[in-house]
């Protein structure tokens, strides 16, 4: 008798009640939805933190802690561009200007807090014409040099802008443009807003790809539209828990957006693809003889703690991307796993209730020509090399040097590219064609992109010792030629902390950028405060936060790594007992993981065949992907490393014959495998033909990657690899022989009646 919550208990008792359990997931989704309706939304941001505090964050702590309007504040750029050759000379472009400085003034004061201090000093919207009508020099900045380009700078305090609308702000932005003027605006929260916005259509696009075709597939690998649609039921419930699970913990922390297009895409990905395993697992039981209930539970046993152990698997890699302490990639991490999670839990209880209510309707429509599952417990080394992947396996096993050298230098040569990777983050010009991309396109060619999120250099300490300091930095800073200009200092009311801002000549996402914040920290700042005992620094901004986060990201990634090979090694010798197939599986894992960064790396950094596919042609890697995809890669890997090897450890246990239990293991799982990872490759697929460079990436990288590791892999390497090493796959040093014996298989088929062809039409018990 299986253990209640063993796969097969959980399945006996599904199967047996399945109205009951169907009722309780249909409650368990529609509480998922309710909560994503109400709580989703407005739980998600573009934003990006560290819990690590890094000087990008502590700067603005100390701005905040010593009152300075710098800390948190928020700035929008807004551009006002002639069409007609106007300049700003001309009193129909002052008009202009005037009237849109007005209208967003209007517009910013409905957003103000009852109790906001105005500072008179430092107003919320000036213009070109204000700043230069009181003589300061940063007027000469805010106009093109052919003078037909002024900038309407808003900086919301950190106290506005939580009530900041965006969307809104944006449509006002619209309303202000004429036949004569373009008025666009560029900024932090703009970019964020049309990413979301972007990120959203590109959800939709994605599903709306996705699932048709891997409908397409499972009806070719079923040959039935009742059993093809089984997944697509279950991935949906899937996701749409997993979206529910994701709104109530946005209650107690922030998430990223992305988290949305992380659920959909992993969720169709598992959900369709563990429901497929374990519904052709149940239809091979039906044909070889076994009742409805003893079918289900027999699959749930076999195919089911496969899925169980796979998707733990999934989890534990996914756990790594989770230890390195960002919002962005503890969002995506943990948005992954709730959809894996659910996923599992569905395969194991809804889908044999389903299975349960539907028996042999599942093959629906009947076919004419059914063939006869070979019993794998029974299978002969003859019956192993029939058809196009008995023959494929044949031709592999017969030259296993020859096949491993040629793949293995083919997924090399393929990961070449990978040593030029350049992975960076990137800002509103890698957006598709916008207002906003527009207005960045604008201020690029006419100003600088700096202008966008200017330098904040925080130094504390009295302000009698700190004064000389502060000149001998700019002095230095003046000289350097990275920057625009430079702001005087803005001191505390306790003169204990000052404020330095300056505008650099590169974006705030561009290396330039990143190797002048390291230039600030380590070259300029250590020598000017040289003698000043006691006073401290901090450099802040866009710029130095994603210096900071691409050094979190660059210094966390070993322990990652070794995080997920060693938590894969160890679930991988405890499920086969071997110390061989682990090490195998890892080293195969790599090579498909690097074949794709390089093919990756080609495409989008280098722009080979980027016209092909539609996508963008960028310098960069947007910086998280790498990683996030190592480890989600190295979990959906393993879906198929322990499906077939769990065959080939099957036969092997029953025959001892090492190169017949590879081939019959190929045989009977290869079909299923490639279709499987077909559904993989086409939604995400799905997800990378969106607009977002970064969605683009992740989706073309990991589609890449499976279909590498389902035929070259799984195909070619894996039979090569173990036809080579013989009995030796299965070797287990001595000291190691305790550990528990789990069969993710479980034990032989046992058959209950004599195999027969069953009607697909007709129910049966």
């Amino acid at each position: 008798m299986a253990n209640r919550l063993s796969p097969e208990g959980l399945a006996r008792s599904s199967g047996r009640h399945p109205w009951l359990t169907i009722g309780i997931w249909i409650v368990v989704l529609a509480v998922g939805l309710s909560f994503t309706q109400l709580w989703l939304a407005d739980g998600l941001n573009s934003a990006m933190t560290m819990s690590t505090k890094p000087q990008s964050i502590t700067g603005l702590d100390r701005l905040e802690a010593a009152g300075l309007n710098g800390a948190g504040s928020v700035g929008e750029t807004v551009i006002v561009q002639s069409t007609n050759g106007q300049t700003v000379a001309d009193p129909a472009f002052k008009a202009k200007v005037t009237a849109v400085t007005n209208d967003l003034r209007a517009l910013v004061k409905s957003w103000e807090p009852t109790d906001f201090k105005p500072d008179p000093t430092e107003p919320i919207v000036t213009n070109y014409y204000e700043v230069a009508a009181l003589g300061l020099p940063q007027a000469q900045a805010m106009v093109s040099r052919d003078k037909t380009t002024a900038l309407i700078p808003v900086n919301f305090p950190k106290d506005m802008v939580a009530k900041v609308d965006m969307s809104t702000f944006l449509q006002h932005i619209e309303t202000l443009r004429g036949n004569d003027f373009k008025v666009l605006t560029v900024g932090t929260l703009s970019f964020n807003e049309r990413t979301t916005e972007i990120a959203q259509k590109d959800l939709v696009r994605g599903e709306s790809i996705g699932i048709p075709l891997a409908l397409i597939v499972l009806v070719l690998v079923f040959g039935a539209l009742v059993a093809a649609g089984l997944p697509i039921v279950l991935a949906l419930f899937s996701i749409g828990i997993a979206l529910g699970i994701t709104a109530l913990t946005t209650q107690v922390y922030t998430l990223n957006v992305f988290i949305e297009n992380m659920i959909t895409m992993i969720g169709l990905a598992v959900g369709i693809d563990y429901a497929l395993f374990v519904v052709e697992r149940y239809r091979e039981e039906r044909r070889l003889g076994n009742v409805k209930q003893r079918a289900i539970e027999r699959a749930a046993a076999t195919a089911g703690k496969a899925v169980l152990f796979s998707g733990t698997t999934v989890v534990f890699s996914l756990a790594g991307v989770c230890l390195i302490p960002t919002n962005v990639f503890r969002s995506l991490g943990l948005g992954a796993i709730f959809v894996v999670i659910v996923a599992v839990a569905a395969t194991l209880t809804l889908l044999p209730a389903l299975l349960s209510l539907l028996g042999d309707r599942i093959n629906w429509p009947r076919q004419s020509a059914q063939k006869r599952a070979m019993n794998p417990a029974l299978a002969h080394e003859v019956d192993a090399y029939t058809g196009f992947f008995g023959r494929t396996t044949r031709l592999v096993m017969a030259r296993p040097v020859v096949s491993l050298v040629l793949v293995g230098a083919l997924l090399l040569a393929a990961t070449v590219p990978l040593l030029g990777i350049n992975t960076g983050t990137s800002g509103p010009g890698a957006l598709p064609k916008s207002d906003v991309r527009d207005g960045y396109n604008i201020l690029v060619k006419d100003f600088s992109a700096g202008m966008l999120s200017p330098v904040k250099i925080v130094l504390g300490g009295p302000k009698a010792q700190t004064e000389p300091a502060i000149a001998k930095l700019t002095g230095t800073m003046r000289s350097s030629g990275r920057f625009l200009s430079i702001n005087p200092p803005v001191w505390s009311e306790d003169n204990q902390t000052a404020l330095v801002t300056a505008v650099m000549k590169d974006p705030a996402n561009s290396n330039a950028a990143y190797d002048t914040v390291k230039w600030l920290r380590s070259d300029a700042l250590p020598p000017a405060l040289q003698g000043t005992a006691g006073t401290q620094f901090w450099v802040a901004g866009d710029a130095a936060m994603n210096q900071d986060f691409l050094a979190l990201t660059a210094s966390w990634t070993p322990y990652v790594f070794a995080f997920v090979l060693i938590l894969s090694f160890l679930l991988l010798m405890v499920a086969f007992r071997s110390i061989v197939v682990p090490l195998k599986a890892i080293v195969l894992n790599l090579l498909s993981v690097g074949a794709s960064y390089g093919i990756m790396v080609l495409v989008f950094q280098h722009g080979i065949g980027h016209d092909l596919f539609g996508f963008a042609h960028t310098p960069i890697i947007e910086a998280w992907i790498p990683i996030l995809l190592f480890s989600i890669l190295f979990g959906l890997s393993m879906d198929y490393e322990v499906f077939l090897l769990s065959r080939i450890r099957e036969h092997y246990d029953l025959t001892g014959n090492n190169r017949e239990s590879v081939a019959v293991g190929l045989r009977s799982t290869t079909k299923i495998i490639i279709g499987a990872a077909l559904i993989m490759v086409f939604v995400f697929a799905g997800f990378a033909t969106g607009s977002l460079v970064m969605l683009q990436q992740i989706g073309f990288g990991l589609a890449v990657a499976i279909l590498i590791d389902a035929t070259l892999v799984r195909s070619v390497l894996v039979p090569a690899t173990m036809t080579l090493l013989g009995d030796k796959n299965w070797y287990l040093p001595r000291w190691l022989r305790w550990l528990p014996d789990i069969r993710v298989e479980g034990e032989l088929p046992k058959v209950t009646a004599e195999p027969e062809h069953l009607p697909s039409a007709a129910p049966a018990d």
